[in-house]
């Protein structure tokens, strides 16, 4: 027989003590999370759905659809016609107004000589708005047998059919249409030097100019209108008021002096030839000996050494 001892306890008998599991925050904090992201998925499923939905509803629905080309608005024009415009949007015609690339159009649009910037804008549910702003002429120029309109930036423009408004400028000659637009535009800035100089006095003088050759930037020509006769005045490339201040208060003299007055040659300082272009043509030492080759600004001087090399 097991004598126990009252002491002590018996291995077989000893009860296992329970250990007590505390639970934390962490898994209430991780199930809190999960609801939480729950939550955002629903949310986003939803929106993501409506999203899907208003997409399809978007891109098929005919109420997104231009129906004709009087669903397209033409603002800012005057010299462009809307059928220009409409042979670049004409593609976009039942196309649904999502789907009209605006900026590819605006680039068209702007293709047209006319048009120096252009703005495309879609109205909802299916129209599409544009608005032009169109370049300004500033002269007429002869190219290609043909008068056609320019802009300060050397842009030709043909003449608009039914145009209504009247314009008067000087043609310009000595430009191609084949020329770079860069060429273009370093002749038109030495044109709009030339008006703004003689203009900047508040003279005019501008106004009785017929014909600017901008043929040679270091000789600027203007054929200037006048009931006795036009005159073609070489100015040079710069101080084109100053010289042309000269041809205005001796022109009546001259006149009086030699006659046909056909040009006047204002580039050398000190002196004025008349009709450098007839004395050219004639053997040189006509030209030197004959008087109305060499006159002073003021008055009559033997003929210098440069007019003779002239």
């Amino acid at each position: 027989m097991l004598d126990l001892d009252d002491e002590g306890e018996s291995p077989f008998l000893r009860g296992q003590k329970r250990v007590p599991v505390r639970r934390g925050a962490l898994p209430r904090r991780a199930v809190g999370r999960l609801k939480l992201l729950m939550v955002v998925l629903l949310i986003v499923g939803v929106v993501g759905l409506i999203g899907v939905t208003l997409y399809r509803y978007g891109t098929q629905s005919w109420r997104f659809r231009v129906d004709s080309s009087d669903n397209i608005a033409l603002l800012g024009n005057r010299n462009v016609t809307r059928s220009q415009v409409l042979e670049v949007m004409g593609g976009d015609i039942d196309r649904n107004i999502f789907f009209v690339p605006l900026a590819e159009r605006r680039k068209q649009l702007e293709d047209i000589p006319w048009v120096e910037s252009a703005a495309v804008m879609r109205l909802y549910p299916n129209r599409v708005r544009i608005e032009l702003h169109e370049r300004t002429p500033v002269a007429f120029v002869a190219v290609n047998s043909h008068i056609a309109f320019i802009d300060a930036h050397g842009v030709i423009m043909d003449l608009p059919a039914g145009a209504q408004t009247t314009y008067s400028f000087p043609v310009i000659v000595g430009m191609a249409d084949s020329e770079p637009p860069s060429t273009h535009a370093a002749r038109m800035k030495i044109y709009a030097e030339l008006i703004k100089d003689l203009d900047s006095t508040g003279a005019h003088y501008s106004q009785s100019l017929s014909e600017v050759d901008l043929s040679d930037p270091d000789d600027v020509r203007a054929t200037v209108s006048d009931p006795k006769g036009a005159v073609l005045v070489h100015l040079g490339s710069s101080n084109f008021l100053e010289r042309f201040r000269v041809y205005v208060a001796h022109v009546q003299e001259w006149r009086s002096q030699y006659s046909p007055l056909e040009s006047i040659d204002l580039r050398y300082e000190g002196q004025v030839i008349v009709n450098p272009e007839s004395s050219a043509r004639q053997p040189k030492a006509v030209a030197a000996e004959s008087p109305t080759d060499v006159t002073p600004t003021l008055k009559k001087t033997a003929p210098s050494k440069k007019a003779k090399k002239h």
